[in-house]
């Protein structure tokens, strides 16, 4: 039977320590904080000494503070001080390039939105980092509010190279081998992080959603871009050439989509928001093929268009059942717009996923864990990946800032 409920925060075993010992405590502080230090060192497997150097590190660079002690009688000996994430001082900033939509964000540390602003993405690649180098400036200085930014993210679909920052193939944005980092990161003068929109969200789940406590987590995004990512041992692969998870030309049985790779049938041709809206516009539900109209009448109960994203799911959860039955995680996380709109929807989707797959007791099949700030986590969520993980890295791009 699919969970519907998420798996338990802490209670695994101690947490992966990549990055150090400094990251395995802010990690253990964020899926289970407010927290004592023994209670760290028991998710960490790390010594009392350890514990409390790396809490003075964490506290020094305000990423964890102590709380006051909780009430109750005065204890013998030193307080016991629960610690707690510092969201006071520090953000992440980042932009997601959607074929619509610039999205720009802020997250803290807790990953939480504090701030967004989208505008509508135009012309090339040349004329897409111009926009962000111009917007970027004003959008910080109207929602820091004197926090620092730890660094800039940059999110988008396709076949993304995050170890050379490089977009190496965007289909519907017509993008091959445009190299982001290098256009932004001497503008910016931060660390960028750039990242697939599906390894992002993956990394996302992992600290803040569905997937918090888990080490296993397959993701598979559906939207004009389709891809999917994966975690093991709690760290998400990227594979050779940062090309692990592509699915978007998998076959769907009796698609007759034609794809931009010259076949029909894939499956990003036949699911993808563009492929929807133009049904939606060609059976006369919308006025012209534009997905966020499509939404829209599912949001308040369409019936004609939430059979549309009826069946979008049926033909998408083949994939999905593919990553639950060759992977094997303990969270199936499937991230679609019209789960987000219309949450029924979600019961439809964890059925179809059944019909293709033999899922094992305890296994969670859901839809993403943000609602509406999808877009504005992802964008950001390479950033708080790399603080989560190697913290005591943060110096340089603090003194940077």
């Amino acid at each position: 039977m699919l969970a519907l409920v998420a798996p338990p925060t802490l209670g695994r075993g101690p947490l992966p320590v990549e990055g150090g010992g400094a990251g395995a405590v802010l990690r253990a502080v964020l899926a289970g904080g407010p927290l004592a230090r023994t209670a760290v060192g028991q998710a960490t497997g790390l010594s009392p000494a350890a514990v409390s150097r790396h809490t003075t590190d964490l506290i020094g660079l305000g990423l964890l503070r102590e709380l006051p002690p909780p009430d109750g009688p005065p204890r013998a000996g030193r307080p016991r001080l629960p610690l707690d994430v510092d969201t006071r001082h520090h953000l992440a900033c980042g932009v997601h390039i959607g074929v619509p939509w610039l999205t720009f964000a802020l997250l803290d540390l807790r990953g939480r939105v504090t701030a967004q602003e989208r505008i509508p993405r135009q012309g090339g690649a040349r004329a897409v980092l111009g926009a962000i180098r111009d917007h970027l400036p004003g959008f910080l200085a109207r929602h820091t509010g004197g926090r620092s930014v730890l660094g800039l993210g940059v999110v988008t679909g396709g076949w993304v190279d995050s170890e050379r920052g490089t977009v190496v193939e965007h289909g519907p944005l017509g993008w091959r081998d445009v190299p982001v980092r290098d256009g932004l990161a001497r503008f910016t003068r931060l660390p960028v992080h750039v990242e697939s929109h599906a390894r992002a969200l993956a990394r996302a789940e992992l600290l803040f959603g569905a997937g918090r406590g888990a080490t296993e987590l397959a993701q598979l995004f559906i939207g004009n871009v389709v891809d999917s990512a994966f975690a093991t041992g709690g760290t998400v692969l990227r594979g050779r050439r940062s090309r692990a998870g592509e699915v978007a030309h998998l076959p769907v049985p009796g698609s007759a989509e034609p794809c931009s790779c010259g076949r029909t049938g894939c499956l990003q041709a036949t699911v993808s928001d563009r492929t929807v809206a133009r049904r939606a516009h060609a059976q006369g539900l919308i006025p012209v093929p534009d997905f966020d109209l499509l939404l829209a009448l599912a949001a308040v109960g369409a019936d004609p268009a939430l059979r549309l994203l009826e069946q979008r799911l049926r033909l998408a959860a083949p994939a999905a059942a593919l990553l639950l039955n060759m992977l094997n995680p303990e969270v199936l996380v499937v991230s679609e717009a019209g789960l987000l709109v219309a949450p029924q929807l979600g019961g439809y989707l964890r059925a179809q996923v059944l019909e293709h797959s033999r899922p094992e007791p305890g296994q969670l099949v859901t839809a993403a864990s943000f609602g509406t700030d999808v877009l504005a986590v992802a964008a950001c969520a390479g950033v708080l990946d790399s603080a989560y993980q190697r913290p005591m890295e943060l110096r340089t791009a603090r003194s940077g800032h």
